[in-house]
């Protein structure tokens, strides 16, 4: 409980935008950050088990803050909270992958919403217990090393066929257009004809 409570309040020493707001409220009002920080996570809590657009609100948890916060990093001349960000980028969009195909059956689960909420918060908190640094290096690391020449082979390959297939239809498009015109232009001609054999008769007259 230490250890928890040691973490907790470490995380509100950090230095961001969530802090920052915390430490404006406590000057306002008076009310230790503490208490401002677990107050707003359990209204957060009951929110996403009984309130109404859980998971919008989820959403916009797990990508409006991380995509400041890339922004942050890109700016600064650090490239370590680069790699944070991407490590999170990584994990988050393999975890909305896998989510795609079990969402309608996870989305029925009691607390779903809320466990979801609480991963994605778990993967973007600062410190050496990174949940997206810990995934990425004991699980997705390891199976990128192993397979990604294999899947390499297979971008290029399929790259090289879309290619083909892109240069082929240009080619017959350009091929249609061009019979096109060659059918037009002979008509065009064949239709001035008659207009100059009749101005021919007029200047004759």
């Amino acid at each position: 409980m230490d250890g928890l409570r040691q973490r907790f309040e470490h995380l509100l020493e950090q230095r961001n935008l969530v802090t920052e707001a915390l430490g404006a409220l406590e000057a306002k009002t008076g009310v230790d950050k503490r208490y401002l920080a677990a107050g707003a996570a359990t209204l957060l809590s009951l929110y996403l088990l009984f309130g109404f657009g859980a998971s919008l609100l989820c959403n916009v948890i797990g990508f409006v803050y991380p995509a400041y916060a890339s922004i942050k990093a890109i700016e600064s001349p650090s490239k370590d909270d680069d790699t944070v960000w991407l490590t999170y980028w990584v994990v988050y969009g393999l975890f909305g992958l896998a989510e795609f195909f079990s969402d309608l059956l996870l989305s029925w689960f009691p607390f779903y919403y809320a466990g979801k909420c609480a991963f994605l918060l778990f993967c973007m908190i600062p410190g050496p217990w990174n949940g997206a640094h810990m995934l990425y290096h004991r699980a997705i690391r390891p199976l990128f090393l192993k397979h990604h020449e294999a899947v390499d082979s297979i971008v290029r390959d399929f790259s090289g066929r879309a290619l083909d297939v892109a240069a082929g239809i240009t080619r017959d498009v350009l091929q249609t257009l061009a019979r096109g015109r060659a059918l037009v232009t002979p008509a065009a001609a064949l239709g001035a004809e008659p207009k100059a054999s009749v101005a021919q008769l007029q200047k004759d007259k």
